[in-house]
């Protein structure tokens, strides 16, 4: 699947690699309250959340296309990779889908000039290489990845007490290849592209700012994860390295872009992923916008 959205001189391809059921919410969110979830249950049902109470995620890619540049935003969980420790779906992919919607937005791996990963995380950085011959290789052979400081160090420092898998064979050979930029978490690619820091998820954790003359556009990474959260911006998940400081920053994020004409593009919420943030209560939410 892939939904295209034309905000001021840019366009926007969501490119989905799955959408299903992943998580129970209460191991995914282990603050929420039930008697919480009960009340949310029926907006929630069926598109975020099933009958038994998983979550339901999608994991995508955005390709934007700017009067200059085709960049690719995160590069979901990819085939090949192992992953015991993961959703089973996720642990030796063999799947097409992706490469076949990132071509059915018109797309082959040498058009793209820029990746840029939100984050370091394992459903974020997965197509960044394609295995050839044995080998890990850059699935986008002419792109510069663009990698945060602040996660890089992390993460490296994480794979000397552990075996990080999704670092070993989806960042490091970005950078034995010589295609990685080790950037700040305000870089700028031009005078249409710019992150901005979003801690809390990981350190280094960046929302991607589009537009020449303001943010017409801004894709949240797993700032968020669930519609939920909008409502709730202090409900953090299990995978946040600082729960508090991503609630925190979370909170910020919804009150900048609240009643603004920003098209917010999240990583996982469900089909079509894609709104502008608005104020319900002492929280937000995301309307929907179709492609």
């Amino acid at each position: 699947m892939t939904t295209t959205f034309t905000v001021a001189d840019m366009t926007i391809h969501r490119v989905l690699e799955s959408e299903g059921p992943i998580l129970p919410a209460l191991d995914a969110f282990p603050d929420l309250d039930p008697k919480v979830l009960a009340e949310n249950r029926a907006w929630l049902m069926p598109k975020a959340l099933d009958a038994k109470d998983m979550l339901i995620f999608c994991v995508q890619s955005y390709v934007v296309r700017t009067p200059h540049h085709t960049i690719l935003i995160d590069t979901c969980v990819g085939n090949d990779k192992e992953r015991p420790d993961e959703p089973p779906t996720w642990h030796r992919r063999t799947d097409t889908t992706y490469m076949r919607n990132l071509a059915a937005a018109g797309y082959a791996v040498d058009d793209i000039d820029y990746v840029m990963c939100t984050h370091l995380h394992v459903d974020h950085v997965g197509w960044n290489t394609r295995l050839e011959n044995g080998r890990w290789a850059p699935t986008f052979p002419k792109a510069r990845y663009l990698f945060t400081r602040d996660d890089y160090d992390h993460f490296s420092v994480e794979k000397a007490r552990a075996a990080m898998l999704p670092f070993i064979d989806s960042v490091l050979p970005i950078v034995e290849a010589k295609r990685a930029e080790i950037v700040a978490g305000d870089h700028q690619i031009g005078d249409h592209v710019r992150l901005m820091p979003t801690p809390g998820h990981t350190p280094g954790h960046v929302a991607v700012c589009l537009g020449r003359d303001g943010d017409h556009a801004v894709m949240a990474g797993d700032l968020m994860h669930w519609p939920l959260q909008t409502i709730y911006p202090e409900l953090s998940p299990r995978f946040d390295v600082d729960k508090k400081k991503s609630a925190q920053t979370r909170r910020s994020f919804l009150e900048r872009y609240c009643d603004t004409q920003t098209l917010c593009c999240t990583a996982h919420f469900p089909s079509p992923s894609v709104g502008c943030i608005t104020r319900q209560g002492n929280g937000f939410r995301c309307d929907e916008i179709g492609g």
